[in-house]
């Protein structure tokens, strides 16, 4: 697990590299390298994972130059084929294969590969060209600057780090935050910066001095997935899905450092610490898997810690209960936003950033976890209601508003006359990838397939999974993803709708059937319960949150803004201390933590931070 960096057509010093290795050592703290030739450099931060005497990077190959940010849990596999066909390698690591699985296959080398990913290739032989890609869930991010005119390419890991490239200025997207406040972060391959991209999931980009800036997405594992097979029951199914996923858990806690479980107390997380511990238990490991919970200090609605704690007595883990004081959260607001590099409206980034911090103190470099079974299965509210909506309503734009930070008539009544102006001119469509809502209101498939389909491409990666792992690497932990394997993909898009979900309770059926003996009734029958900061409460007069809040939101912030009315943000405040409620609370954290967001990447200066949009390279 790694941080990459680098520069095509770009004049980057040494000292260029270093300096943006410094700005993501954390997720790469066991080692920083870097290669560069006449217009080229690639730089790597290494967490070292697998084979910490082996796998320095960048990996060379004759006129191939490679870095590698993630895990390959086919590795052994490809290593053997490729030494069948004459390649030598001096390490079991699993990235030292990339160069020569690229000579082998060229630009279709990413299909072959089994696991997270973002790799970048500098090929030299002939005219220089970069290749650079993405894993099938886009759990290992790649933001890139391109401009056109001057060819130049930057990319990194880290948006952050991107910018700390000389050639790379932050400008906000004028039509940032409205995008933010309407999905809770960019969708797509647009960023809060302007002419900043994030590859998309499954994607290969080829740069060349000729034909500049090409990008092709491969098939994703649910779109190539079999047909549904109506014909299963679903007892049937959940034996299936457990063996499925008992062989991804079993795969994913192989690794030559210490490896933990996130366990929330929830159906998710808990199946995958049950089948972890058998795991470990089967191969007959010499102690017992480490899990970790977090909770608050005090006494605050949804508290989990009583089902993680159960789990870990019925499965026989060593548990970790992290507490942490609410007090704190100010504190560490400063460095979530700045990790992120851009904003993310669930309050669950300050608790996710303290519980990898926490696992990382305990020892600890590797941590499975639950993420992306709602997605999967049909977990969600928002899905369920959708399921529930009449033939006729328009069912696809309220699951859309569903989505939002805040919803579309308090977003309206939030924006000043010339920001609500502009976003009419711009096109508010604008702010959702092509093909978005056609797919979900008229695409193939039933209501639940599409809708599952958006969450997997669109949300996923640009709200979950980054946020997952800016926030576990800010502590140098890489977060590993059972439900994110291309087996659990495809095989989730053969269940028919009734196996996925009950419809209007949110039911993960064949999930639910899989977990049935390996955890306790209670886990299992309990209410669902998003995992989340009890945002509600804590954002209350006389709450540290309250006073930051009103702090960052102050009419003169909002004023040089331009864009936010002082006295609809008042109100809101208002409302919050007369009648708490969840849309009320989150519409506070969010516009909060997009003014730290602009604060922390642009300073004090509102305006600057706008600009009118400049011409910019058209991916092809």
């Amino acid at each position: 697990m790694c941080r990459i960096h680098g520069s095509f057509h770009a004049r980057t010093t040494a000292q260029e590299m270093r300096h943006v290795a410094t700005l993501q050592h954390h997720g790469g703290p066991d080692a920083q390298s870097f290669a560069q030739g006449s217009g080229w450099a690639l730089g790597n931060n290494r967490l070292s994972i697998m084979d910490p005497e082996g796998g320095a990077q960048p990996y060379h190959l004759g006129d191939i130059t490679v870095v590698f940010n993630g895990e390959l849990y086919n590795h052994d596999r490809l290593r053997t084929e490729l030494i069948r066909q004459g390649f030598h390698f001096e390490d079991r690591c699993d990235g030292s294969i990339l160069p020569a699985l690229y000579l082998t296959y060229g630009d279709r080398f990413a299909e072959h590969l089994d696991g997270m990913f973002s790799v970048a290739v500098m090929d030299l032989r002939g005219a220089p060209r970069l290749v650079v890609a993405t894993d099938a869930s886009g759990m290992k991010p790649l933001y890139y600057h391109w401009e056109e005119r001057s060819g130049r390419f930057h990319f990194a890991s880290e948006l952050p780090a991107l910018l700390g490239f000389t050639d790379v200025r932050p400008y906000e997207d004028e039509l940032g935050l409205h995008t933010y406040l309407a999905a809770k972060t960019p969708f797509g391959q647009r960023t809060m910066f302007q002419g900043i991209d994030v590859l998309p999931p499954a994607a290969t980009a080829v740069v060349t001095g000729e034909d500049g800036l090409r990008l092709t997405t491969r098939r994703m594992g649910y779109e190539s997935a079999p047909p549904v097979r109506e014909e299963r029951s679903l007892s049937q199914a959940g034996g299936e899905l457990r063996e499925l996923l008992a062989r991804e858990v079993s795969r994913l806690l192989v690794a030559d450092a210490p490896v933990a479980a996130i366990t929330s107390g929830g159906l998710d997380s808990s199946l995958v610490t049950a089948l972890a511990a058998r795991a470990l238990h089967d191969r007959g490991a010499s102690g017992a898997l480490h899990t970790f919970n977090i909770a608050y200090t005090g006494n605050w609605p949804g508290d989990e810690r009583a089902f993680a704690a159960e789990v870990s007595r019925h499965t026989g883990t060593v548990h970790h209960q992290v507490e942490v004081d609410p007090a704190t959260f100010p504190d560490l607001m400063g460095d979530v936003v700045r990790h992120l590099g851009q904003p993310n409206a669930d309050p669950i980034t300050l608790s996710t950033f303290s519980l990898f911090r926490a696992v990382r103190d305990a020892g600890f470099k590797v941590a499975l976890t639950g993420d992306a079974a709602d997605e999967l299965f049909g977990g969600y509210a928002r899905m369920t209601q959708a399921l529930a909506a009449p033939e006729g309503s328009d069912w696809a734009g309220a699951y859309l508003d569903h989505l939002a930070a805040v919803p579309q008539s308090l977003r309206e009544h939030l924006y000043t006359g010339d920001y609500a102006a502009r976003i009419h001119s711009l096109g508010s469509s604008a702010m959702l990838p092509p093909g978005l809502t056609g797919t979900l209101a008229h695409g193939a498939g039933s209501r639940l397939q599409r809708i599952c389909r958006i969450e997997q491409r669109y949300r996923l990666p640009a709200y979950h999974l980054r946020r997952v792992d800016h926030l576990s690497m800010a502590s140098s932990v890489e977060a590993r993803l059972p439900f994110c394997q291309p087996s659990i993909v495809r095989y989730a898009a053969t269940l028919p709708d009734h196996h996925r979900t009950i419809p209007g309770t949110g039911v993960k059926r064949a999930l639910y059937r899989a977990a049935d003996g390996l955890l306790p009734h209670s886990v299992l029958n309990r209410p669902k319960q998003p995992f989340t900061l009890p945002i509600t409460a804590m954002l209350a007069p006389g709450q540290r949150l309250w006073a930051m809040a009103r702090d960052v939101l102050s009419p003169q912030a909002l004023r040089a803004d331009g864009r936010l009315r002082y006295e609809a943000v008042d109100a809101l405040f208002a409302e919050q201390t007369a009648r708490p409620s969840d849309q009320v609370s989150l519409a506070l954290w969010a516009l909060m933590s997009h003014q730290m967001w602009r604060t922390e990447f642009f300073g004090s200066s509102a305006r600057s931070a706008v600009r009118a949009p400049e011409p910019v390279g058209a991916l092809r």
